[in-house]
């Protein structure tokens, strides 16, 4: 099965093989929100992925580092 190009650039394989991206949908419209909350946003998430969704949309995790 053909690795999801789109959904791969987006995620950051760590060295002890974590998951990490950005949190999505916080580019723009930030002006009203308070300072914390936008400092927050710029943090990245770990993410939990089973193995068949793992599997289904990157591949082999070992080859993206």
């Amino acid at each position: 099965m053909k690795t999801n190009k789109s959904f791969a650039k987006r995620i950051k394989v760590t060295r002890r093989g974590k998951l990490v991206a950005r949190k999505p949908g916080k580019n723009h419209f930030n002006a009203k929100e308070g300072r914390s909350t936008q400092m927050a946003n710029n943090r990245t998430q770990n993410l939990t992925l089973t193995p068949k969704v793992l599997q289904r949309y990157i591949g082999n995790p070992s080859k993206h580092k």
